[in-house]
């Protein structure tokens, strides 16, 4: 009875998961076919608390450890179709959380290094990551402002916590053609979440609308 019960809840997610695409990515004007189909096959339960399972597919942030939250499935697939992603190109996902968008982002095709400020989030999502089969996206521990000087430059920086502005070590460690997509704290309760694009030495900014995440951490950040 345990192993049918498990079979129905796994048919249940399939399908919650198949209408979050439907209803909440592409009615809400998601295109970009490979983002659709890492979130299709990138399975939202294992990187939430086992009692929100049934929640996984809801288009909202779910509770995780430590007072964070796993960005709603909208938002996740706002941000890899801003950073335009493409198989291969080096990503830096800043705020690992649980684990679930650098893991649509390596579903993606992409290279990702992932960096959490709290130690004991780094080493859930590394296990959720693990148990998921996203083993080669590696996972760092520390202070996510200042990037990842040993792995740049970096295609796109991907950040899900706001900040009150870009870190310079990002823009250094940024390709030519690379982006950063990240929200910016705007103040009265209200972030922005932007794009830059690196064009040579010039930069293309664009408002991606507004957007509530939790505060970005550590030097360049809120606190």
């Amino acid at each position: 009875m345990g192993e049918a019960a498990g079979s129905g809840l796994d048919a249940l997610l399939r399908q919650r998961r198949r209408e979050m695409i439907e209803w909440h990515l592409e009615a809400r004007g998601i295109r970009d076919r490979r983002v659709l189909d890492a979130m299709d096959r990138v399975p939202r339960e294992r990187f939430v608390p086992e009692h929100l399972a049934r929640d996984a597919y809801s288009d909202s942030p779910l509770p995780i450890e430590h007072g964070q939250t796993i960005s709603q499935p909208y938002i996740v697939a706002l941000t890899a179709e801003a950073g335009r992603i493409s198989p291969g190109d080096r990503v830096l996902d800043v705020g690992t959380g649980s684990g679930y968008a650098a893991a649509v982002y390596a579903a993606m095709g992409a290279e990702v290094w992932s960096i959490e400020y709290v130690a004991e989030l780094a080493a859930t999502g590394r296990r959720a990551l693990d148990a998921a089969g996203f083993e080669r996206v590696r996972v760092a521990s520390g202070d996510g402002t200042l990037g990842l000087a040993d792995a740049a430059p970096f295609d796109a920086i991907l950040a899900a916590a706001a900040g009150p502005e870009i870190p310079a070590p990002w823009l250094d460690q940024l390709a030519d053609g690379g982006r950063i997509v990240m929200p910016l704290e705007r103040g009265l309760g209200w972030q922005q979440l932007i794009r830059l694009i690196r064009r040579g030495d010039e930069y293309d900014l664009d408002d991606l609308g507004a957007v509530r995440f939790v505060p970005l951490r550590g030097e360049h950040g809120l606190r």
